[in-house]
């Protein structure tokens, strides 16, 4: 049952009664695992954050929910490396089940955050002015010490992490990209924020009037990007333990499915554009 709920929250349908709603898998400990070339998976099971380590630091994207930011660090540790080797932390989007823990692992580790100016508010208070039907939680307040730009490549050591905003999940919701070699191959990977409706309101919205015009954007940006290798904020989505437990040895070759960023796009269009014929019959979001 609950497995059912975190997919359907993912894809952004019904809302949860109470915040006691949410998937227990959310803040479940995993074990870590190796992904491909530097990038490693570090998060609960229902939610993902990931490490990309280089011998000049790492950069940490997410924090999954404020409880979880000891599991991440045990989780870092578990694979040989250490949090205050983390020199920059990342976010796809203000929420609590993404942001949660970011407070806690910006203060253990001393690393710079970096987020999409359009998220900042949400960032530094915790919380969500955004209409929105589901019950989303406030998280700890972190300090951003510097806004992105768009198509800003953030760069420690070798590793090149290209923002690429797309927003309507959050309005600043953000994309990541980056290369990495694996066994003599080069792979482009994409860490694509999410793109469900996610109980947003998209007709009438008047704290966030350009909605449907942010998601369509989105959309078509995201369908236009090539991935070797696809790395969502919920696991399932890309069925990212899936694939490691498939995996054969070392080899990438689990990861490796072009076919799966634009499955996701193709299909979130899709059902974002029946939420907002609905919304548009009935009112109702």
């Amino acid at each position: 049952m609950r497995a059912m709920l975190a997919i359907t929250l993912a894809m952004g349908c019904a809302a949860p009664a109470s915040a006691t709603d949410w998937p227990a898998s959310w803040h479940e400990p995993t074990e870590p695992f190796h992904i491909v070339g530097n990038i490693y998976y570090v998060g609960s099971k229902g939610i993902a954050a990931y490490l990309i380590v280089s011998p000049k630091g790492d950069i940490l994207l997410d924090g999954t929910e404020a409880e979880n930011a000891r599991m991440i660090e045990r989780n870092i540790a578990k694979l040989g490396f250490h949090i205050r080797d983390v020199k920059v932390l990342l976010n796809n989007h203000a929420h609590f089940d993404h942001a949660g823990a970011l407070a806690q692992l910006k203060a253990d580790s001393g690393a710079t955050f970096l987020a999409n100016p359009r998220d900042r508010s949400i960032l530094e208070t915790g919380h969500i002015t955004l209409e929105n039907s589901n019950d989303l939680l406030d998280f700890p307040p972190v300090k951003v010490d510097r806004p992105l730009h768009d198509g800003e490549i953030v760069r420690v050591g070798p590793i090149a992490m290209k923002a690429i905003f797309t927003p309507g999940h959050t309005p600043g919701c953000t994309s990541w990209s980056t290369t990495v070699r694996d066994h003599g191959r080069t792979l482009a990977v994409v860490f694509p924020c999410s793109i469900t409706a996610g109980g947003n309101r998209l007709v009438g919205n008047t704290r966030y009037p350009d909605i449907v015009a942010d998601y369509r954007r989105s959309f078509a940006r995201l369908g236009a990007m090539k991935a070797d290798v696809v790395l969502t904020g919920h696991p399932e989505l890309a069925d990212v333990q899936g694939r490691a437990a498939r995996r054969t040895g070392d080899s990438p070759d689990a990861f490796i499915d072009p076919a799966v960023l634009p499955k996701l796009v193709a299909e979130a269009h899709d059902q974002f554009e029946r939420d907002l014929a609905r919304e548009q019959a009935t009112g109702r979001y």
